[in-house]
């Protein structure tokens, strides 16, 4: 299994995983786990299409819940008509599982490899999002999100070259019931408003 999975994280096979669950991601109502990937194997956590930009990202989990689990993130950039894995990172997936409103974690970051020489490619980002119970959908940049049933996601986004400016995420917004703001996140912003506002109310 060990070798299997070594084989599966690299090469050809990986990217062709990825491009599939992609393309699940992009039909409406597709389910982009593999059927034939039990998710105590892998888990596709969530998956995140932007199609006017051309980008897209993969949250994976191999062997969740495992003291073995790592964590995958994947970054992906629409060539043509046709979409290609340009890399991503991993770790051991160690985030806080229980969130009180919002929290985000800065993820995988690759430049583009089709948009113009290196001096001047954007940057491709991504970040891991996890929401509190109370949140019913999440506002990323202008696209507004209903919060899966197991509150995380993960969003990318591209910007300008790094030569020339930050890597700044979009804005993200957390929401209510009610449409009500519980928090927010600002681009350079290392905690959301949710968070700041408790740590003032324990100052002594």
């Amino acid at each position: 299994m060990r070798a299997w999975a070594e084989r599966m994280w690299t090469g050809p096979r990986w990217e062709a995983f990825l491009l599939g669950v992609l393309r699940r991601a992009a039909s409406a109502g597709a389910e982009p786990q593999p059927w034939w990937l039990p998710r105590r194997v892998l888990t596709v956590v969530s998956v995140y299409v932007d199609v006017a930009a051309g980008v897209g990202a993969v949250w994976a989990e191999w062997r969740p819940g495992s003291p073995r689990m790592t964590q995958h993130l994947a970054l992906c950039e629409r060539y043509g008509d046709r979409w290609r894995y340009v890399g991503g990172g991993f770790g051991s997936g160690d985030d806080p599982v229980d969130v009180d409103v919002l929290d985000v974690r800065d993820g995988a970051g690759v430049l583009s490899r089709t948009r113009g020489p290196v001096t001047t490619a954007p940057w491709i980002s991504c970040a891991k999002i996890r929401l509190g119970r109370d949140v019913t959908h999440v506002v990323i940049g202008t696209r507004r999100i209903e919060a899966p049933g197991h509150r995380a996601l993960i969003t990318t986004w591209t910007s300008p070259s790094r030569h020339t400016s930050p890597a700044a995420r979009p804005l993200i917004v957390a929401l209510g019931h009610d449409g009500t703001e519980l928090s927010r996140i600002g681009p350079l912003d290392s905690l959301d408003s949710h968070t700041w506002a408790r740590l003032r109310d324990e100052e002594p």
